[in-house]
């Protein structure tokens, strides 16, 4: 099997509502942005994959890929990882364009990727991972609502100036929902992005307050504290705290995870497929978090093909424990952060996920709805 022909919809999909991240303060985000690519084969099949874009940037990223991977066999992956780690010195983190490798493969093979990744549940508990900073009073009831819907774990993003803000958030969801629920909490520092708003900037003291005042909470895990590369702040923040620390969501490829590891940084291992690693070093990296004794929960705020990707990796990881599963309405819903796929990811009254069982990724895309917010590249 070779491939014949890269396709590509550089797509801006509207948002029902403007949706403010947290991890990019003062910018209303109206649009859901990213790049999917199809990867035509001699044999008819098709492989997809989409990478997240902001404005119009992966424009470049096609024109450079397109030489590089016609007449590849989809089943030489590790040949692909090679090409896309060069890439890296050129600018391009195009990891997710792996993904369609192994949508070919399993398609190929007639099986979805997890099994061939080593098999695993057909369902995954996930948690509600919100992506605003809301006051106490307005997440509380946001939270119950959540718990309504079946979710058994939520996670809660602080980017407070005031350290006593930050946690008033924290201190209302835990005594609204008891211990009937997980919390977990993202404070974005892993990757500022700066020029739209004033935000905070922790150090190493700030989060070691925070996350001591945190500890009679019981957080599940602290999630990105400090900057991601701040290897010795996560040591020593790690060893100085009972909480769990979690992150790696913008670390790359398999060395930057190495250090993470070996110095002892985290317990909560968080790589994404489509920005971090791929499928096939996803897979290697939490191999080593498991030799490490820590847990695996990939990161999965990208979009629905992100999530699918995402979820057959977490599918074949014994050490993987929650599937991150992005909803912050009326913004960022199910159907809006999956618009291309036929059928949007719902979570079931049991708080799981259900892991396609389909051949590759396991997901049909809508391709009217692409081609109508998508210029073919």
């Amino acid at each position: 099997m070779k491939i014949t022909g890269v396709d590509a919809y550089l797509c801006h999909y509207p948002l029902p509502a403007n949706f403010m991240p947290s991890w990019i303060p003062g910018y209303p985000q109206s649009r859901n942005s990213c790049l999917i690519t199809a990867l035509r084969t001699d044999q008819g099949l098709e492989g997809y994959a989409a990478g997240v874009a902001f404005m119009d940037e992966p424009k470049g990223l096609i024109s450079l890929l397109r030489p590089f991977a016609l007449n590849r066999d989809p089943f030489q992956v590790e040949d692909f990882v090679r090409l896309l780690r060069s890439a890296l010195f050129l600018g391009y983190k195009a990891w997710f364009i792996e993904v369609a490798f192994w949508d070919l493969i399993g398609k190929a093979t007639n099986q979805p990727i997890y099994k061939l990744l080593g098999g695993g549940p057909e369902k995954i508990l996930a948690y509600a991972s919100t992506g605003e900073v809301h006051p106490p009073e307005q997440r509380v009831e946001e939270v119950l609502k959540l718990k309504e819907m079946g979710f058994q774990a939520v996670k809660l993003r602080v980017k407070s100036f005031s350290l006593k803000e930050d946690l008033a958030q924290v201190e209302a969801v835990r005594k609204a929902v008891g211990e009937s629920m997980e919390i977990m909490v993202d404070a974005n520092q892993g990757w500022p992005i700066h020029g739209f708003a004033p935000y905070p900037r922790w150090s190493l003291k700030r989060a070691m307050t925070f996350a001591r005042a945190c500890e009679e909470l019981k957080l599940r895990w602290l999630e990105e504290p400090l900057y991601k590369q701040d290897y010795a702040g996560y040591a020593a923040l790690r060893q100085a705290t009972s909480v769990p620390i979690a992150g790696g969501e913008f670390n790359v490829d398999l060395f930057e995870f190495r250090d993470l590891i070996e110095k002892g940084c985290l317990d909560v291992i968080q790589p994404d497929v489509t920005i971090s690693t791929g499928i096939l070093n996803g897979k290697k990296v939490a191999g080593m978090a498991e030799a490490a004794n820590l847990e695996f929960s990939p990161h999965t705020w990208t979009n629905g093909l992100g999530l699918a990707a995402n979820l057959q990796l977490m599918a074949s990881c014994p050490n993987n424990s929650y599937c991150e599963f992005p909803y912050e309405p009326p913004g960022w819903v199910p159907e809006a952060r999956d618009f291309m796929l036929a059928e949007p990811f719902q979570v079931g009254k049991d708080g799981c996920v259900q892991v396609p069982q389909k051949p590759g990724l396991g997901v049909e895309l809508d391709w009217e709805r692409i081609k109508k917010c998508g210029e073919k590249l």
